[in-house]
């Protein structure tokens, strides 16, 4: 008989360059190679692009990103401009 897999086993396995750039679009070397040496899962991929999709409803309300999601996100927010102060 098959071995069936749990339902999110896909999401736990490490992410490609291509399952990277599915989940968050066609990203530079300079965002491509830091994100990959943190060897995220697809969980991880998602979760950061959800946050940066502002879709942070599905996190538990007050509570940040952490781990390699959190990284992720810093990776890609880096070189955002800081607001200003007058």
């Amino acid at each position: 008989m098959p071995k069936t897999q749990a339902p999110n086993s896909a999401n736990r396995r490490l992410a490609t360059t291509e399952d990277v750039t599915k989940i968050l679009g066609d990203l530079d070397e300079t965002k491509m190679l830091p994100i990959m040496t943190l060897r995220p899962t697809i969980a991880d991929v998602e979760a950061a692009s959800m946050w940066l999709g502002s879709d942070r409803d599905v996190f538990e309300p007050g509570q940040p990103l952490r781990g390699i999601a959190s990284q992720i996100v810093t990776i890609l927010t880096d070189d955002e401009e800081e607001p200003r102060s007058s």
